[in-house]
């Protein structure tokens, strides 16, 4: 099998581009990644020489066109993904998510693509009081980040229904782990800390997020990938709940820290109270998030510490 991942210099794709490599020798993975400012080939350095990569942008039919060349699968990671920037630049977001979704469409119905998966998130049902989403639950973005993922959802959705195009779509909750640029909180708030800064709490701390670690996911997209059936949607959720002022807390407590780095900000407009998966339609096809959370918090901590090379001229963006 050969394999375009776009995205795959990010934070869920260069996981993902590891994982494969490791667990299927046989096949072949040409990355294509703009590399934005999350989007970093020193997240591939150790596997470049394993890997076709190249420079470009999803927008751009031709770098498509030439990425795509004798792949029979398409992997979409490709995508502007904080929800804070989403609100500062819509534009951006629309662009990448929903245009470069559709460049991508075009290009797996002119080259007859086997099998063509969507990566998108839970933020795209919107907030939920009770209870957990599932994939028959209705679509309800509440920013410009999620409606711009939703809308790419929907564009392939639509290539599937009208053109036959064999999509799937997998969506899973908040990704912690490696490589995550420090804009999302758990990054941020280590980074933070580590240089002796506060941490940005949002409103009263109380929003709720399903926390699934990277390296499940990347098994769960794997696993759909193999066994996911053409044009269904498959969530992927880590099954731990906890509020934003607990995982602060948490943080703060295994960096040796105390509460007073906490900082109470003004709340992000449009801020989603709760996210909760359900993803037994996944488990059903041999996948279950194995991490145990508090064990991989901590070591996502101290990758960061030992990887402060990598972190190096990153605070300026």
């Amino acid at each position: 099998m050969k394999i375009l991942i776009t995205g795959g210099a990010g934070f869920i794709g260069s996981n993902f581009v590891h994982h494969m490599l490791k667990a299927h020798k046989d096949y072949e993975l040409v990355v294509l990644d703009k590399l934005t400012y999350a989007g970093r080939k020193e997240n591939l350095a150790d596997v470049l020489s394993d890997i076709t990569f190249i420079k470009g942008d999803i927008c751009n039919a031709n770098d498509v066109e030439k990425s795509v060349k004798g792949c029979d699968t398409i992997i979409n990671f490709a995508a502007e993904t904080h929800v804070d920037r989403s609100i500062t630049n819509p534009g951006e977001f629309i662009k990448t998510d929903v245009f470069g979704t559709h460049t991508l469409l075009e290009a797996a119905r002119k080259h007859n693509i086997s099998k063509y998966v969507q990566i998108s998130t839970d933020e795209v049902y919107g907030s939920i009081q009770n209870g957990s989403f599932t994939e028959e639950s209705p679509i309800a973005p509440n920013s410009p980040y999620s409606a711009s993922k939703a809308g790419g959802d929907m564009l392939v959705r639509s290539y599937y229904k009208t053109y036959g195009v064999p999509a799937i779509i997998t969506r899973s909750s908040n990704n912690y782990g490696p490589y995550q640029y420090p804009e999302k909180i758990i990054p941020l708030f280590i980074t933070n800390l580590m240089r002796g800064k506060k941490v940005p709490v949002y409103g009263d701390g109380m929003n709720v997020r399903d926390w699934l670690y990277v390296k499940d996911n990347c098994k769960g997209i794997d696993v759909v990938l193999r066994k996911g059936k053409i044009g269904e949607v498959y969530n992927i959720g880590g099954g731990y709940e906890v509020t934003n002022i607990e995982l602060t807390k948490k943080i703060i407590k295994y960096m040796g820290k105390d509460n007073a780095s906490i900082e109470y900000v003004k709340d992000r407009a449009g801020h989603d109270r709760r996210y909760s998966l359900n993803s037994e339609k996944t488990k059903k096809l041999g996948w279950k998030p194995e991490a145990d959370f508090d064990k991989t918090l901590k070591e996502t901590i101290e990758w960061y510490k030992e990887n402060k090379k990598w972190l190096k001229g990153l605070q300026s963006n």
